[in-house]
């Protein structure tokens, strides 16, 4: 038997500050209303049946057997065994359905909040924190299911199963049934005790495994790993790691002796209760109309009440752990995105765009920031033309090609491509015009393949060569044993900063965008890499509108156009050469580096 439950003041909390309606929950079974219909019925069908057993026995201790009637004994046999059966059977069903049903409400309501969450602005995965949004999805919502499986089917059956007792037990004998509630509620209390020391201790343990756990991601990762070595910190997680597994052994101990007397208390109240009911009954004040089967039957059923009614102990606890659940999936419900999808999206023919890209007059500031991260700015870049961000660090230029792609819209002003705002045209049509290449490459934990073919699902064989070949590492995966199935492993991390790089820039050749964002695009390669890569991106960038950030001025100088932020503010806008001449800002830069 589980012991009682504590109330999660994390739960209290969360229920305090984001309130869930109960309608709002009952809603996700509307669709199952009569499955549960069904589950429901099975267990009353199941309680009410089981009280048969205790009647059936009665009936061959004070019948079958003194009489001897053997066609007596073999029917009620039989009934006994037909309704453990018949019981049995009902539970396997009762068990499919509800779990049915609870893994049906949990992928509806997974994919429900994954298909939210995407479309979700950058800032909000900025402002969350890391495992959260996973948390939610696996921990939180696979919660769901035992709401149904085993929360919402327990409390119902253990109502049932107590009320169907109580009237049975009364029906066998009013005095015993009177004496019974004497002994439960010490009984109870107690049991419950001692099962909240076994829980503490159980609590303490578990919190030292999770601080081994954690401890051992920590010190055994890649990049753990890196830094203990390279920071000599070695024996002191060592001894940090000696000291919280020296710490489980006595908590494992302590838990282990909890248990056991949580279980010697158990054995002593099922061995006390119907030991003091033969008393009560033997005694001349209860033996009055009580036969040897009616005692017998009546022990059994005030044994089998102990259990629900612990049961219903509980169900406070599981309410507000279940509620706490709906609050913080409903939470991510809720969060309304600032980059919504248009409810009447613009149907754009991605052939017929030229790709001119118009900034007007666009300011945005992150939220809860005190001041803009850009401010009016206003840039035309024509179809076909290179246009070149720079500036210092902080002065706007990832958050102006965020812009451009549409991974923030602004806070004020418009972003249009051909004259499309960017706010009316769907996820699907502007990431098919853009193509963003940043400086944090991400590769997924596959194949070269499949990190290909994420931009271009139907691409051949040969298109994975060509778009490799563009971004100038076609010979390096040429010569690899499993060559495009070649695992990149965890974030990449199997391949070089540069490589992974050009990994990227190849997806991004793939996609054959009108439109190219370089952020950064080869700030992790040498200097030899990144000139064969520039011959390749200007190839690449023919007949494109390209938007490049950079703070290596070598790599922009050739651009049509070259902004010069500050502070959000474009102070400066020209060729390479007309930005020297004026002596200013761009100068200023150029002088830096070259210097």
């Amino acid at each position: 038997m589980r012991g009682p439950m504590r109330i999660d003041p994390a739960d209290k909390e969360q229920l305090a500050e984001s309130p869930v309606r109960l309608s709002r929950v009952l809603a996700l079974f509307a669709p199952h209303r009569g499955s549960l219909t069904i589950v429901t019925l099975m267990i009353i069908a199941t309680s009410v049946a089981g009280l048969a057993n205790p009647f059936l026995l009665r009936g061959i201790i004070d019948h079958a057997l003194p009489q001897q009637n053997v066609r007596l004994l073999v029917t009620l046999v039989v009934a006994m065994l037909a309704i453990t059966v018949i019981t049995s059977l009902i539970g396997v069903g009762q068990t499919w359905i509800a779990t049915r049903i609870g893994q049906q409400v949990m992928s509806s309501l997974r994919i429900k909040v994954f298909g939210h969450l995407q479309t979700q602005s950058m800032s909000f995965f900025t402002r969350t924190r890391g495992g959260e949004v996973q948390s939610r999805l696996t921990n939180d919502i696979g919660g769901m299911e035992n709401v149904v499986t085993s929360t919402a089917t327990s409390i119902a059956s253990n109502v049932t199963t107590v009320i169907a007792t109580a009237i049975a037990m009364v029906a066998l004998s009013w005095r015993l049934s009177l004496f019974t509630l004497l002994v439960l509620p010490p009984a109870i209390w107690l049991t419950r005790r001692v099962a909240a020391m076994r829980r503490e201790m159980t609590r303490q343990q578990q919190q030292r495994l999770a601080d081994l756990a954690w401890q051992v991601e920590e010190g055994l990762s890649v990049s753990g790993v890196l830094l203990t070595k390279t920071m000599g910190a070695g024996e002191q997680r060592a001894n940090r790691f000696a000291e919280t597994s020296r710490a489980l052994v006595d908590l494992a101990l302590r838990s282990e002796l909890a248990g056991r007397w949580r279980m010697a208390t158990m054995s002593i109240i099922f061995a006390a209760i119907p030991a003091l009911i033969y008393l009560v009954a033997g005694l001349p004040v209860g033996r009055a109309g009580i036969t040897i089967g009616t005692l017998v039957a009546f022990a059994a059923l005030q044994s089998s009440i102990f259990r629900p009614m612990m049961g219903l102990l509980n169900v406070a606890a599981q309410w507000i752990s279940s509620m706490a659940l709906f609050s913080r999936i409903f939470g991510y419900l809720d969060t309304e995105t600032d980059v919504p999808e248009p409810a009447e999206p613009v149907a754009v023919d991605p052939a017929t765009i030229s790709g001119l890209v118009e900034i007007r007059d666009v300011s945005y500031r992150y939220p809860g920031a005190d001041r803009d991260a850009l401010s009016g700015v206003s840039l035309t870049i024509p179809p076909g033309s290179s246009l070149a961000l720079v500036g210092a660090t902080g002065s706007g230029k990832s958050t102006c090609a965020s812009l451009i792609a549409r991974l923030r819209d602004p806070s004020s002003g418009t972003v249009t491509i051909d004259g499309h705002d960017l706010r009316t045209l769907s996820s699907t049509t502007i990431a098919s015009l853009v193509g963003v290449v940043t400086q944090e490459t991400y590769l997924v934990h596959g194949s070269i393949r499949d990190n290909l073919l994420i931009a271009r699902p139907a691409a051949t064989e040969d298109e994975l060569w060509r778009a490799l070949s563009v971004a100038q590492i076609d010979d390096l995966v040429a010569g690899l044993p499993a060559g495009l199935d070649t695992v990149v492993g965890a974030r990449g991390q199997l391949f070089s900063g540069g490589e992974q790089q050009r990994f990227a820039i190849a997806r991004v050749v793939l996609r054959d965008p009108k439109i190219l964002v370089l952020d950064e695009a080869t700030s992790a390669l040498d200097n030899a890499t990144e000139h064969r890569l520039k011959e390749a991106l200007a190839a690449l960038s023919r007949g494109r509108t390209t938007i490049t950030i950079a703070h290596r001025l070598s790599t922009i100088q050739e651009a049509d156009q070259i902004a010069v932020l500050d502070h959000g503010h474009v102070i400066e806008l020209g060729t390479d050469a007309d930005l020297r001449a004026r002596a200013g800002r761009y100068a200023e830069l150029a002088g830096v580096v070259t210097a």
